[in-house]
């Protein structure tokens, strides 16, 4: 049985859980379905969800960490917290604003023992697909939308560029007029870091993969107003971190 102290943990998610909290408490004051993109380690979503009880909070992320987020996320069990979907920013259904309206689970027919079976993640997905199972039926359907607001923390810079444009273009197919696109992290201004750490912190993504890195501001509000978002708040936030948020526009 999963402890808490076995669960995934970020320790830049715990400090600035709150912070974004204090936001989202007026933002999303009359919201009540909201989609995030890229929940990690599930700790965003576990402390949204438990205090914005009148929310729906739908977390997903890339195929690959579905299973490690609903670790977290079983084990909360809240009413308004369900399982985490795959969402790939990148895949043909997010770009033509056809992702899931509902999602039915895989079985667990498979065997452990088959061949199919080396891959690790079927394993690993077992047990909270099974916690899963138990707490809505082998067979239930899992709503995924409509959805009046999206959010995503710390994620712009993980995507390549290509990535980010196809973000925002999927989240202008998905969300209706007047819903928010809500974004936090670091961002460029003017083509310049905020903060020497923020440089710092630049250098390091780039290490990892090239095609990460800070974001400039002016360029992602450029896409964003491609796609129909018209920015509605730039939000200082701690650790030279910024909350942008952009309400969907009628097309024209």
């Amino acid at each position: 049985m999963t402890q808490p102290s076995d669960l995934p943990f970020s320790q830049s998610c715990e400090n600035n859980k709150q912070p974004i909290l204090a936001q989202l408490e007026t933002l999303l004051a009359d919201k009540r379905h909201v989609l995030e993109i890229a929940g990690g380690t599930g700790q965003h979503a576990e402390y949204f969800a438990s205090a914005l009880p009148h929310i729906r909070w739908q977390s997903s992320d890339i195929p690959d960490n579905v299973a490690s987020l609903n670790t977290r996320l079983s084990l909360a069990a809240a009413d308004n917290l369900p399982p985490a979907l795959a969402l790939d920013v990148d895949q043909q259904s997010w770009l033509l604003g056809t992702w899931p309206t509902a999602f039915v689970p895989p079985t667990l027919t498979q065997s452990a023992n088959s061949s199919q079976t080396s891959q690790p993640s079927l394993l690993e997905r077992g047990a909270f697909e099974k916690a899963i199972y138990d707490r809505l039926g082998k067979n239930a359907a899992i709503n995924a939308g409509p959805f009046d607001a999206l959010f995503s923390a710390n994620s712009l810079h993980i995507m390549s560029a290509g990535s980010v444009t196809n973000f925002f273009l999927g989240a202008g197919k998905m969300l209706a007029e007047g819903a928010l696109l809500i974004v936090y992290g670091p961002f460029n201004y003017q083509g310049k870091f905020t903060s020497p750490s923020n440089e710092e912190f630049d250098g390091w993504l780039k290490e990892r993969n090239p095609v990460s890195g800070i974001r400039d501001f002016e360029t992602v509000c450029s896409i964003a107003d491609i796609t129909n978002f018209e920015l509605a708040h730039d939000i200082d936030m701690p650790a030279n971190n910024r909350l942008l948020v952009w309400q969907k526009q009628a097309a024209e």
